[in-house]
């Protein structure tokens, strides 16, 4: 396993060719360029919680929805369900 320090990701979506990028930042440099800049909460519940795939699902949305909140023309893209999804009583 490869030592490296605390990084951030960063999300890009490119109109040409149409995708996402995702970059892995040093934190510590990325500190000083977003200060004041618009965050985005995503509060985890409790202090047991586990990174699940209704997590993975619900964060993926979240961050769907933010690039879409700057680039309208994504909206009518997005085919997401805004809410948590209910687990059957079977898992």
């Amino acid at each position: 396993m490869v030592n490296h320090p605390p990084y951030s990701l960063v999300l890009t979506y490119t109109e040409d060719p149409q995708q996402l990028i995702m970059q892995a930042v040093d934190s510590a440099r990325l500190a000083p360029l977003v200060g004041g800049i618009m965050e985005v909460p995503f509060f985890l519940d409790g202090d047991e919680f586990k990174f699940d795939d209704e997590l993975a699902r619900q964060l993926g949305v979240a961050v769907l929805n933010v690039i879409a909140a700057g680039r309208p023309g994504i909206k009518q893209c997005l085919a997401l369900t805004q809410h948590p999804i209910d687990r059957s009583s079977d898992e």
